[in-house]
């Protein structure tokens, strides 16, 4: 268990904690391209780390993410008019480019230099592999571009999704990093989803359910190794990358799309849910494509016109207690996405840690827990960089292996978590 300051120092992201600080010395995904697409088109608004930002992609095609709020009297800018290489405020014509630069103020003399004084805060907004990224931290130490496989692959070969979850970003991740559930919670879905089903891995998480956890470090964050009984003796491991501070991946399975998420936290109770489907030595087929748009997999289907999925805490996640009674869904939820949103959401919007009873299985999230408040400590009292911010930090993959008992997996399948241009996924 934490201690009540220890969970606090985890689950507060706003301006000025601590892993706020954190979290504004990486790129983040911000933006689905495709929210932003049109030059000229209405702004978004957005929401990250407690801060309140607004969107939007100039007459040019220029990217900007700005305050939400014109400096002048408040009013958000959402309802501004995107013209002419700004967004004017249409309460007093305020104007500002994509940097938060004020470039017209209507009312006062040109000759003033009044509105050269005026800048919103902004941050830069960059696209790469259909999402837009944004670096909210000190401008001199703003890191490369990010360069993580899912998004320097061809387009063909990837598709993301994001999604509203609504509680806090740490027992979100935790849930991404924790692979005992799966033999439990997920059962129905191995058998049935079209993005997992049919692998030879499925059959070792129904047949043991108790798995045997290993955990290593590596210098980004840790390898998650969780390993079940499979034939002759031998084990069957699936490996989970944890990258700090909120990038996971899930072990694949025959050869389907590996599977990833972000969880990006809005503020201290929602977070964004990031989730990534590529493979790296084929394109993704138009049934995979259709299968993750209708939410399978890890992605889900929305309310329309939202990023709220369909199935949320306001309609219980449409449970289906008939489906639980009947062994087709473990826990009555349908989709896997859902599935892990819908008890994670049900520990209220940020879980009282002092409260747990963690056992061996969960080696993982301690483990992560104490390499995050190691790091936003170090950032805090002596200015020392987090990991997992260059690019070579994140030249990781997951991998399902089968190996004899005497080998180590970070021996056998160290070349397996290792991110190869062109080479095909360990899986099982």
């Amino acid at each position: 268990m934490l201690r009540k300051e220890q969970n606090e120092l985890l689950t507060q992201t706003g301006p000025g904690t601590p892993m706020g600080d954190m979290f504004r010395r990486y790129w983040i995904p911000a933006l689905l391209a495709e929210e932003v697409a049109e030059p000229g088109g209405a702004p978004v608004r957005i929401k990250l780390l407690g801060e309140r930002l607004l969107a939007f992609r100039d007459s040019e095609g220029k990217l900007g993410l700005v305050d939400e709020f014109c400096a002048h009297r408040g009013v958000s800018l959402w309802f501004g008019r995107n013209e002419d290489c700004g967004l004017r405020c249409p309460y007093h014509g305020w104007k500002y480019d994509v940097t938060g630069q004020c470039t017209e103020v209507p009312s006062e003399p040109e000759s003033s230099g009044f509105r050269q004084k005026i800048k919103l805060t902004s941050y830069p907004l960059v696209e790469r592999g259909h999402i837009l990224w944004t670096y909210m931290g000190p401008p001199d130490l703003q890191p490369p571009l990010p360069e993580w496989e899912f998004i320097t692959v061809r387009p063909e070969q990837t598709f993301s999704s994001k999604r509203l979850q609504e509680c806090n970003w740490l027992q979100a991740m935790e849930g991404g990093i924790d692979s005992a559930h799966v033999s439990f919670l997920h059962r129905g879905a191995l058998s049935s989803d079209p993005l997992f089903k049919g692998a030879k891995g499925n059959q070792y998480n129904l047949n043991d359910s108790a798995p045997v956890f290993e955990v290593v470090e590596h210098p980004s964050g840790l390898y998650i190794g969780a390993r079940r009984n499979a034939e002759d003796g031998h084990y069957y491991w699936r490996i989970t990358p944890w990258v700090m501070p909120c990038f996971t991946m899930v072990p694949p399975r025959g050869d389907h799309p590996i599977h990833g998420h972000f969880w990006i936290p809005i503020d201290d109770e929602n977070c964004w849910a990031w989730s990534f489907d590529y493979h790296p030595v084929r394109d993704l087929t138009e049934r995979e494509v259709q299968a993750m748009r209708e939410g399978h997999g890890i992605h889900v289907t929305y309310v329309p016109g939202t990023y709220r999925p369909a199935a949320n805490k306001d309609n219980d996640y449409l449970m289906d207690r008939a489906a639980q009674k009947a062994g087709i869904t473990y826990s009555g939820v349908s989709g896997i996405a859902m599935q892990d949103a819908s008890l994670q959401e049900s520990m209220g919007p940020v879980v009282d840690r002092t409260r747990e009873n963690l056992t061996s299985t969960d080696n993982g999230i301690i483990m992560a827990r104490f390499r995050l408040m190691k790091a936003a400590r170090a950032l805090r009292d002596k200015g020392v960089a987090p990991p997992g911010s260059r690019p070579e930090e994140q030249q990781v993959r997951s991998a399902a292996v089968v190996l004899p008992p005497d080998q180590a997996f970070k021996d056998a399948a160290s070349e397996a978590l290792k991110a190869r241009p062109g080479v095909a996924q360990a899986s099982v």
